[in-house]
């Protein structure tokens, strides 16, 4: 007999435990998914339906009635490129331009910052104003910005635009990249859709690598090291020794790579196996040998849309070199913003626009000497940089990480006044698993690509039944290997 309240419970909205990619009611809610998409494989009409559906009930799933809220923004955009393609008047354009940008930045603006303002009145004394203590819609922060990124191209006329709202529904909605990015573009996504639904053992392997790997990211790695180590450490940092901090920042560090880039692999996995391909978010960040080095390899979507919406429209490189710098700051500050609504990630995004002025600086005086150094002076370099930028991203991390400046300026006061080396063996002895657990993080790593390359090969000559075969006994380990609930992403908890 079914129960069907309990079955109600499953399958309706619920605040404490939304749909995740790495909870079991997910596989199930893939699984049928997939029946349903290739039952309609040959129609483009059945995909795009099929796949919107199924995409509105995950954002249903994640954020209840806020679902509303990407179908109103598709709504609205929809009808403003539309007018703005159409429109011959400049004055016009740019009028409903900034209307496109009023809307989608005012959504955003109001249920991620409007308490983080409240806080700021109350603070300065200004007036007592109670927060809206308003619940983030899941998502928002990614699909305003696919928004805008498509009403500014069909406004510089480097796109037309959508001729069926269905189309574009598909395209905003799409669940794979709905919790953390990437960010993709309407020109790259768009034009995919009418094309012929073809999956070849490539799309197999590249795909079964991603999800796999993903998972293996999020569930192995993240959540374990998280639970059982860093969240310990973050919680009260001054109850810890300078040593067991420093080891929790590189948790961290390994922490939100792994949650995010897996986020990101199994949303670039789904999307090859369903007939698209998006472009990769991360290419091995942390073997970046300086901070601009850095910044192309981590949340590259980010990146690319910051430099092309926010960059370049300041003025970019072409105002003179001290513009250039503060460019360079206003992006990364507006960047660290847009993270979240704290005054932590606001100083985490200035620090790394100081830190690329500066990197800046130092590459147009490379430049301008014009020397090249070569041979083993060339790699000790190159391992210079990489610890340097290693740390000083994990600097930035502590404040971004950490509740308040307070516990930021704690941990690192501990590290620096209460290191305490010798509590070493107690501490390995306590958190074996966890430090082998962190070690496996970063040589895998910092694995070359062709070893990525090989194994995806490798997956691409399984067949369709092996490869279902092999997505189940591992989706069977992971089950045996968690020992709670899934967390919530670490980007979700902003």
């Amino acid at each position: 007999m079914i129960d069907v309240n309990k079955l109600l419970d499953i399958l309706l909205y619920q605040k404490d435990d939304p749909i995740l990619f790495n909870s079991a009611f997910f596989f199930y809610f893939f699984a049928f998914f997939l029946l349903c998409y290739l039952a309609v494989g040959r129609s483009k009409e059945g995909r795009v339906w099929v796949f919107t559906i199924f995409s509105l009930y995950f954002f249903y799933k994640a954020c209840g009635m806020y679902v509303g809220l990407v179908i109103l923004s598709a709504i609205v955009d929809f009808n403003l490129s539309r007018y703005i393609y159409d429109s011959e008047s400049k004055r016009q354009q740019k009028g409903l331009l900034i209307i496109s940008i009023i809307l989608n930045l005012g959504l955003l603006f109001f249920f991620k910052y409007t308490d983080f303002f409240i806080g700021i009145v109350n603070d300065l004394h200004l007036g007592k104003v109670e927060p809206l203590k308003l619940l983030l819609p899941i998502g928002i922060s990614f699909y305003t910005f696919e928004n805008l990124s498509y009403t500014i191209d069909v406004y510089r006329r480097e796109i037309k635009p959508v001729d069926n709202f269905m189309d574009y529904l598909f395209f905003l909605s799409f669940f794979p990249k709905l919790m953390m990015g990437p960010i993709v573009r309407a020109a790259d996504f768009i034009p995919q859709i009418s094309q012929p639904y073809v999956l070849d053992s490539e799309d197999i392997g590249k795909g079964m690598y991603l999800i796999i790997g993903g998972l293996f990211k999020k569930v192995v790695i993240s959540d374990f090291i998280n639970q059982n180590f860093v969240q310990y450490i973050f919680d009260d940092p001054s109850k810890h020794t300078g040593l067991e901090c420093l080891l929790g920042v590189y948790g961290y560090a390994m922490i939100i790579y792994c949650d995010f880039s897996g986020y990101s692999d199994m949303a670039l996995g789904i999307a090859r196996w369903t007939g698209f391909k998006i472009p990769p978010n991360f290419d091995s960040p942390y073997q970046s040998s300086s901070i601009t080095e850095f910044w192309r390899r981590w949340h590259i979507s980010l990146s690319s849309w910051l430099r092309d919406y926010l960059y370049i429209p300041l003025g970019g490189n072409r105002k003179g070199k001290v513009r250039q710098y503060v460019n360079l700051g206003l992006t990364m500050l507006i960047g660290g913003f847009w993270h979240g609504a704290s005054w932590n990630f606001i100083f985490w995004g200035a620090m790394h626009g100081s830190a690329l002025a500066v990197d800046k600086v130092r590459l147009d005086w490379l430049k301008k000497r014009g020397s090249v150094v070569s041979g083993w002076a060339a790699t000790l370099l190159k391992i210079g940089g990489i610890l340097l930028t290693f740390h000083f991203v994990c600097f930035c991390w502590v404040f971004f990480k950490a509740a308040t400046f307070q516990d930021s300026w704690a941990l690192l006061h501990q590290v620096v006044y209460d290191f305490q080396p010798g509590v070493w063996l107690e501490l390995y002895n306590g958190y074996t698993a966890v430090f082998w657990v962190m070690l496996l993080g970063f040589i895998l790593h910092f694995l070359p690509k062709r070893t990525e390359q090989f194994t995806e090969q490798a997956l691409s000559r399984v067949p369709v039944v092996g490869s279902v075969v092999i997505m189940v006994v591992f989706i069977w380990l992971l089950v045996q290997v968690k020992s709670s609930q899934p967390m919530m992403p670490i980007y979700l908890q902003f």
